[in-house]
C-alpha cells in the first residue's frame, strides 16, 4: 500500500479521489492501492526549552543563553493532533511507499519531515510537487513523482530557520521581558518581527523630528499649461521675488518642442507580495487577508500556488497558457485578440533562471463559481495581469516643452498615449482621463504670448508613515527604497521573512501591541518605541543584517552554505546578546495597560485581542514574577510555563 500525506484534509480529499481512493477510514482515505492522510499544517514543534532539562522550566536570568547540544522534535501537545500523528505512524510502519503531498514549498517541506521523522520512517519516500491543484495538474505530478532526496537541501533551509527563529526568540523574549518588563508584559523579540518593527518605529521617528521648512515655488500658466521654472524651488524668498519680478509683463517664448516616442511594458506577473501591496493599495486588505483569500483561490483549483517570490514563468508554461487564455471565460472580450496567433513570449515573463521552486501566480482556467465579493476581486486580480503581459506594450508620447522669460527658463513634460496596448486590460477601472495624463497642446518653437506668474510659497513635506504595502515592500527590499521593478527584483534576495511569512509577522506586530493601525497608516505604540530603542545590539534590529541572514537561508537551499554554519553563526550571536544585555542599565519601557490598549482598540482595526499577561503556553493562568523568575499562576494545574 501506497501511503500519500497531504498538508490538510481538504486536499487530501482531493487527492484521493483522483487517485481512487473512495473509502473513507478514521483519519484517511483508502482504496485503488492508496491510503491517503493528512496532517493539518504543523503536526510537529520543536521542543520547548524545559523539555530539554529543568533548569530552564522557570524564567530565570542565570540560565540564558539557552543553547540545546542537539535541537529535538515534538508531537504537538493536542488531542486531535496526537491521534491524527497515530494514525500517520500506523499508516507509515505498514506502508511500501511514502508519497509526501505536502505544500511544494519550503514551509510544506519541514512539515512533512518532521512527522516522517518523529514516525521513525524507514520506507522510500517520494515528493508531489505540484503548482496547482487541478486534475490535470496532480495526474502530472504522480505520473512525475520526484525523489525525496532531491528536496533535502529545502528542508536543511526550513530546519535552520526554525533552529534559529527558536534561539533567538527564546533567549532575547526571556532576556528583555526578565530585564525590562517589569513583570507586567512579556517582551517579544523575533528574528524577523523586530527589524519589521524597527522600520515602523525608524519611520515614525523621522515624522515626529522632521522640522518643515519653507521653499517657494515659482511657475506661470501659459496656454492654459503649467511651467516650472528650471532652477527649482527657491529658500530665500528674496531671491525668489527678484526673478518674478523680472518674468512680470514679459512675454512668455517656447524655446523648445521635444517629442520622444517610447514604449511601456505590462506591469510583471503577481508573486505573493506585490499581490498583498496590490490589494491593500487598491483594496484596504490587509497582507493576511491577500493571503487568506489567495490561498482559498488555490485551494479551490483557481490558480496556482500561491506563496511565491518569483513573478515569472518556466518556459514549459509557454506551452499551456492558449489553454489557459481560452478557458478564462469570464473575459473572453480580452482573450479573444490574442487566441488565433502566436502568443506573444517576452523574458520579462519568461525565465526559467528565475524560477526555483514554483512560478508566479497566474489563473489555472477554472471557472469562478460562487466567490466571495473580495474573492472575486482578487481573482479579478490575477486574472487580468495574466492577461495583459500577453499583449502588446503600450505606446506613449512623451513631450518636453521649454521656455523663457527675459532669461529664466522654464519646462513642463507631458505624455500621450498612442497606442493603448495592455493598458486596454485595465480600461474599465481606469480613472485616468486625458488630463490626469497630462496631455499638452501643440506648442511651436518660437511663438510668444501672455502668461500668468504666481509664487507660492510651501513647506518641505515629512516622510509618510508605513502602511500595510509600504511595509511589505520595505521587508522585500531590507527596508531599502527601490520603486523600480527590475531593481527590486535583484534586492529580494536580501529581504526579510519570506512572502509566506511576512503577513503573520505583521498580524504579530499587531498582537503583542507593538503598532496599531489608524487608518491605513500603521503607528508604534511607545512600547514598540521604547523596545526598539532599548535594544542596543544593531543585529536585533537591523532589516539589513536580517536580510543577509535569510540570503544565507536562500544559499542553503541551493546548496552554497552550511546550514551547521548558519546555526553556529547564530549561537554565537545569542550568547553575545545575552551577555551585552546583562550588563547593560535597567531602562524604561511603557507598558500598555488595560486602558491604553481600549484606547488603541478604538483606533485599531487589526486583531490584537490576545493579551500578554495571559500565559503564553496554556492560554489560561496570568503570567507571574517573582525576583528574577516568571512562571504560570496555573502551574498547580499542570501548566509548565
Amino acid at each position: 500500500m501506497k501511503v500519500c500525506i497531504a498538508e490538510k484534509p481538504s486536499v487530501a480529499k482531493e487527492i484521493a479521489v483522483i487517485l481512487g481512493a473512495r473509502t473513507r477510514r478514521d483519519g484517511y482515505y483508502e482504496g485503488n492501492g492508496y491510503q491517503v492522510t493528512w496532517t493539518f499544517g504543523h503536526l510537529c514543534t520543536l521542543k520547548e526549552p524545559h523539555d530539554y532539562t529543568g533548569r530552564w522550566k522557570y524564567w530565570r536570568m542565570d540560565t540564558l543563553p539557552m543553547i540545546p547540544p542537539q535541537f529535538s522534535i515534538k508531537v504537538i501537545e493536542n488531542e486531535g493532533v496526537k491521534k491524527q500523528f497515530s494514525i500517520i505512524e500506523q499508516l507509515v510502519s505498514n506502508a511500501e511507499e511514502v508519497i509526501n503531498c505536502g505544500d511544494a514549498g519550503p514551509e510544506g517541506e519541514l512539515i512533512q519531515r518532521w512527522v516522517l521523522s518523529k514516525a521513525q520512517c524507514k520506507k522510500p519516500v517520494k515528493r508531489l510537487w505540484i503548482s496547482s491543484l487541478t486534475e490535470e495538474s496532480i495526474r502530472e505530478g504522480f505520473g512525475s513523482l520526484q525523489d525525496s532526496q532531491k528536496y533535502n537541501r529545502l528542508f536543511l533551509a526550513g530546519h535552520a530557520r526554525a533552529v534559529g527563529d527558536w534561539m533567538l526568540g527564546m533567549n532575547a523574549t526571556r532576556l528583555y521581558s526578565l530585564k525590562y518588563g517589569n513583570g507586567k508584559q512579556v517582551l517579544s523579540i523575533g528574528r524577523v518581527q523586530t527589524p519589521t518593527l524597527a522600520l515602523v518605529v525608524e519611520r515614525q521617528l523621522d515624522i515626529e523630528n522632521f522640522k518643515p521648512e519653507p521653499y517657494w515655488e515659482l511657475k506661470t500658466q501659459y496656454r492654459e499649461t503649467t511651467f516650472s521654472v528650471k532652477s527649482g524651488r527657491f529658500s530665500n524668498i528674496e531671491k525668489a521675488h527678484i526673478q518674478l519680478e523680472k518674468i512680470k509683463g514679459e512675454e512668455f517664448e517656447i524655446t523648445s518642442v521635444v517629442t520622444k516616442k517610447g514604449s511601456e511594458y505590462p506591469p510583471r506577473l503577481f508573486d505573493l507580495t506585490s499581490l498583498q501591496v496590490e490589494c491593500n493599495r487598491k483594496l484596504n486588505l490587509s497582507a493576511e487577508e491577500t493571503l487568506r483569500i489567495i490561498q482559498k483561490l488555490y485551494e479551490r483549483k483557481l490558480t496556482t500556488y500561491p506563496r511565491v517570490d518569483t513573478s515569472y514563468l518556466s518556459n514549459d508554461i509557454y506551452k499551456k497558457v492558449p489553454d489557459i487564455l481560452n478557458k478564462l471565460k469570464p473575459y473572453e472580450n480580452l482573450t479573444q485578440p490574442l487566441l488565433g496567433k502566436k502568443i506573444k513570449k517576452s523574458t520579462k515573463v519568461f525565465d526559467d533562471k528565475k524560477v526555483t521552486d514554483h512560478h508566479a501566480i497566474i489563473p489555472t482556467g477554472v471557472f469562478p463559481n460562487a466567490l466571495t465579493h473580495e474573492e472575486k476581486l482578487v481573482y479579478d486580480m490575477v486574472s487580468r495581469r495574466f492577461i495583459s503581459v500577453f499583449y502588446p506594450d503600450c505606446k506613449v508620447s512623451n513631450t518636453t516643452v521649454e521656455g523663457i522669460v527675459n532669461n529664466v527658463e522654464f519646462k513642463t513634460s507631458g505624455k500621450q498615449i498612442l497606442e493603448p496596448g495592455w493598458r486596454v486590460v485595465y480600461q474599465q477601472d481606469s480613472s485616468k482621463s486625458q488630463a490626469d495624463e497630462n496631455i499638452l497642446p501643440a506648442f511651436i518653437k518660437g511663438e510668444k504670448g501672455e502668461h500668468q506668474p504666481d509664487l507660492a510659497e510651501k513647506m518641505t513635506q515629512p516622510p509618510k508613515y508605513h502602511t500595510e504595502a509600504t511595509l511589505l515592500r520595505a521587508m522585500e527590499t531590507a527596508g531599502k527604497k527601490a520603486d523600480d521593478e527590475e531593481l527590486r527584483e535583484i534586492m529580494k534576495e536580501n529581504g526579510i521573512g519570506r512572502p509566506s511569512t511576512r503577513a503573520n509577522i505583521i498580524e504579530t506586530l499587531y498582537r503583542r501591541r507593538y503598532i496599531r493601525k489608524e487608518k491605513k497608516r500603521l503607528v508604534a505604540t511607545q512600547t514598540g518605541i521604547d523596545l526598539i530603542q532599548t535594544i542596543e545590539n544593531e543585529l536585533l534590529k537591523s532589516a539589513n543584517l536580517t536580510g543577509q541572514w535569510e540570503k544565507k537561508l536562500r544559499q542553503i537551499e541551493e546548496g552554497k552554505y552550511e546550514a551547521g554554519q548558519f546555526i553556529n553563526e547564530l549561537k554565537e550571536m545569542v550568547t553575545e546578546v545575552v551577555i551585552q544585555v546583562r550588563r547593560s542599565a535597567k531602562k524604561e519601557i511603557h507598558i500598555i495597560e488595560e486602558e491604553d490598549q481600549k484606547k488603541n482598540n478604538s483606533t485599531n482595526n487589526a486583531s490584537a485581542s490576545d493579551q500578554e499577561l495571559i500565559c503564553p503556553k496554556c492560554k489560561k493562568g496570568k503570567v507571574l514574577k517573582g525576583k528574577s523568575v516568571w512562571g504560570c499562576s496555573a502551574f498547580q494545574e499542570g501548566c509548565e510555563f
